[in-house]
Protein backbone atom coordinates (compact mmCIF):
# COMPACT_ATOMS: atom_id res chain seq x y z
CA UNK A 1 0.00 0.00 0.00
CA UNK A 2 1.37 3.52 -0.90
CA UNK A 3 2.21 6.36 1.77
CA UNK A 4 -1.14 8.59 2.47
CA UNK A 5 -0.60 11.74 4.38
CA UNK A 6 -3.25 11.97 6.94
CA UNK A 7 -5.06 14.93 5.85
CA UNK A 8 -5.45 12.68 2.27
CA UNK A 9 -6.82 9.42 4.52
CA UNK A 10 -9.09 11.67 7.05
CA UNK A 11 -10.71 12.94 3.38
CA UNK A 12 -10.70 9.42 1.83
CA UNK A 13 -12.27 8.36 5.03
CA UNK A 14 -15.04 11.25 5.58
CA UNK A 15 -16.06 10.94 1.87
CA UNK A 16 -16.57 7.44 2.32
CA UNK A 17 -18.69 8.64 5.55
CA UNK A 18 -20.78 10.97 3.34
CA UNK A 19 -19.08 13.66 4.41
CA UNK A 20 -18.49 16.07 1.89
CA UNK A 21 -16.66 19.07 3.24
CA UNK A 22 -14.26 18.59 6.27
CA UNK A 23 -12.08 21.74 7.18
CA UNK A 24 -9.64 20.02 10.20
CA UNK A 25 -6.25 20.00 11.29
CA UNK A 26 -5.98 16.22 11.98
CA UNK A 27 -3.11 17.38 14.69
CA UNK A 28 -6.40 18.57 16.85
CA UNK A 29 -7.45 14.73 16.94
CA UNK A 30 -3.97 13.29 17.22
CA UNK A 31 -3.22 15.94 20.19
CA UNK A 32 -6.47 14.89 21.94
CA UNK A 33 -5.53 11.18 21.55
CA UNK A 34 -2.09 12.06 22.71
CA UNK A 35 -3.56 13.35 26.17
CA UNK A 36 -5.79 10.68 26.67
CA UNK A 37 -3.08 7.98 26.65
CA UNK A 38 -0.77 9.72 28.62
CA UNK A 39 -2.81 11.07 31.11
CA UNK A 40 -5.50 8.09 31.35
CA UNK A 41 -4.41 5.36 29.79
CA UNK A 42 -3.40 4.03 26.70
CA UNK A 43 -7.00 2.59 25.03
CA UNK A 44 -8.48 5.99 26.14
CA UNK A 45 -6.78 7.54 23.21
CA UNK A 46 -9.35 5.68 20.50
CA UNK A 47 -12.07 6.29 22.82
CA UNK A 48 -12.22 9.85 23.87
CA UNK A 49 -11.48 10.76 20.17
CA UNK A 50 -14.66 9.25 19.26
CA UNK A 51 -16.77 10.54 22.21
CA UNK A 52 -15.83 13.57 21.12
CA UNK A 53 -16.79 13.52 17.51
CA UNK A 54 -19.75 12.32 18.50
CA UNK A 55 -20.65 15.03 20.91
CA UNK A 56 -19.74 17.56 18.24
CA UNK A 57 -21.95 15.92 15.69
CA UNK A 58 -24.70 16.08 18.19
CA UNK A 59 -24.13 19.67 19.00
CA UNK A 60 -24.69 20.33 15.09
CA UNK A 61 -21.25 19.41 13.73
CA UNK A 62 -19.74 22.52 12.73
CA UNK A 63 -16.37 23.19 13.07
CA UNK A 64 -16.72 25.21 16.20
CA UNK A 65 -18.59 22.23 17.94
CA UNK A 66 -15.68 20.32 16.82
CA UNK A 67 -12.97 22.51 19.03
CA UNK A 68 -15.20 23.04 21.58
CA UNK A 69 -15.74 19.23 22.17
CA UNK A 70 -12.08 18.32 21.87
CA UNK A 71 -11.35 21.29 24.19
CA UNK A 72 -13.72 19.93 26.56
CA UNK A 73 -12.29 16.52 26.27
CA UNK A 74 -8.53 17.37 26.36
CA UNK A 75 -9.37 19.09 29.64
CA UNK A 76 -10.91 16.26 31.45
CA UNK A 77 -8.01 14.18 30.31
CA UNK A 78 -5.92 16.87 32.17
CA UNK A 79 -7.54 16.64 35.23
CA UNK A 80 -7.89 13.09 35.33
CA UNK A 81 -4.06 13.24 34.76
CA UNK A 82 -3.46 15.16 37.86
CA UNK A 83 -5.56 13.18 39.63
CA UNK A 84 -2.86 10.03 39.30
Amino acid sequence: MAEISLEDWMATVAAELGINELDLDPELVLDLAAVAAHAVIRPAAPLTTFVAGLAAGLAGGSEADLRDAIDAATALCERVGEGS
